[in-house]
């Protein structure tokens, strides 16, 4: 069966779980600290190891004083009872996608690419013929291509879930080396998901690995050095990077996946060759980088404003998980009754999982890091089923984007 990801804890459906009970905006934007540091708890009580969050508050928009609160609750080792950390470095999954689509849209600034250019002009021997012709950069980057996801082709053993042998690919493929046409291969050879161009798209990570081949046609360095270059120094990161090797550098948690009860107890991950999803899913980063570079990209930064309104102009795309998502250039569009509309990303990998969102105007950012994935067990048809994890999340989540708490009056 399809693997699905947990519900009321990822990115698409959000807006379902926060419904209407989301507190609306006080007229002071100050993080209400206590609840913050109760709901992190909540979710360490509801059985994630560990995790660790970045919460911004502003007084007006993006770039003006605000008020910070970071908070980390649980351990980074099991074995040991290493206590997490809140500027811990963590492998953050799909949020690479938001850079790859910055550097995409830095090189349509320049010339070198145009949105509607057909990807057999750039990329002939990698996507050939017809296919070439009918697909474009634009296409790629909103998931419109019609292109299948790879991953199940590169971890063939998923597609025995829920058996045990489903994790024998995760284990298989820890050190092996992949190079990017060989994993755009297995996604070209698959059923194609749908038609180039089509009114609601379907994510695949083989686009994103297509466009990490077209960053480095188009620039002649390697994608993972022009984003490094001209999208992580230019936002001022000093702890986002692509990994050289299969650690990570810095203080960072043991990442431990579940893979929906087929791994018990869940299974450390944080040593892997990332090569399986480079310009994808690849970069590892901390909740205040990422609060920074999403604050730079919103209030034009990164990209000029042309760009930033391309990469907001979203389209109905079906998530991994089967639901369907508001997804623009690289871009996730979350609307938080009560809230507001926030952009942003989430990320998962083996053992990871990551979501960054900030308000459009602004005034509100939350970065939320936890160290195990794929947590729901599933029932007696091998579906997953609902966990108390998934609703402390959201809890989380709905408290970090929009509960605030007056400040003292002086």
């Amino acid at each position: 069966m399809k693997i699905r990801t947990a519900l009321c804890a990822t990115l698409a459906v959000l807006t379902a779980c926060a419904g209407t009970s989301a507190a609306a905006p006080t007229s002071s934007t100050g993080p209400d600290r206590a609840a913050l540091k109760a709901a992190v708890e909540g979710v360490r009580e509801a059985g994630v190891p560990g995790l660790y969050a970045e919460v911004r508050a502003f007084g007006g928009g993006v770039g003006d004083a605000g008020r910070t609160w970071r908070g980390a609750s649980g351990v980074a080792d099991l074995g040991t009872g290493r206590p997490v950390r809140p500027d811990m470095r963590h492998r953050v999954g799909s949020v690479t996608k938001t850079f790859t689509a910055v550097a995409v849209m830095q090189q349509t600034e320049r010339g070198r690419i145009r949105l509607d250019d057909p990807i057999g002009d750039h990329l002939p021997a990698l996507v050939p013929g017809e296919r070439g012709r009918k697909i474009t950069v634009r296409m790629l980057l909103n998931n419109t291509s019609g292109i299948p996801d790879y991953i199940p082709y590169a971890f063939p053993s998923l597609q025995e879930f829920p058996a045990p042998t489903a994790a024998q690919s995760l284990d298989d493929n820890r050190f092996r080396t992949f190079r990017p046409p060989e994993l755009i291969a297995l996604g070209l050879a698959a059923p194609p998901v749908g038609e180039p161009g089509a009114a609601t798209g379907v994510y695949s990570n083989t686009n994103y690995l297509l466009l990490g081949q077209l960053l480095e046609h188009v620039t002649g360095t390697t994608a993972e050095e022009y984003i490094t270059r001209h999208v992580i120094a230019r936002a001022g990161l000093r702890n986002t990077e692509f990994p050289s090797g299969t650690r990570i550098d810095g203080p960072h948690s043991r990442m431990y996946e579940a893979l929906y009860g087929v791994l018990d107890p869940p299974r450390d991950y944080s040593v892997y060759d990332m090569s399986w999803t480079g310009t994808g899913a690849a970069l590892v980063s901390t909740t205040e980088d990422l609060n920074r570079f999403y604050a730079e990209l919103l209030d034009g930064g990164l990209v000029n404003r042309r760009s930033l309104t391309e990469m907001q102009r979203t389209i109905p795309v079906r998530a991994l998980d089967g639901s369907t998502i508001q997804y623009g250039l690289g871009l996730h569009k979350v609307t938080v009754p009560g809230c507001g509309t926030f952009w942003g990303h989430d990320g998962t990998v083996w053992g990871a999982r990551t979501m960054s969102l900030t308000r459009a105007d602004g005034k509100r950012q939350m970065s939320v890091g936890i160290n195990l994935e794929r947590w729901n067990r599933p029932d007696s048809s091998g579906q997953p089923q609902h966990h108390p994890i998934d609703d402390a999340l959201s809890t989380l989540y709905r408290t970090a984007m929009c509960t605030t708490t007056p400040e003292p009056s002086s």
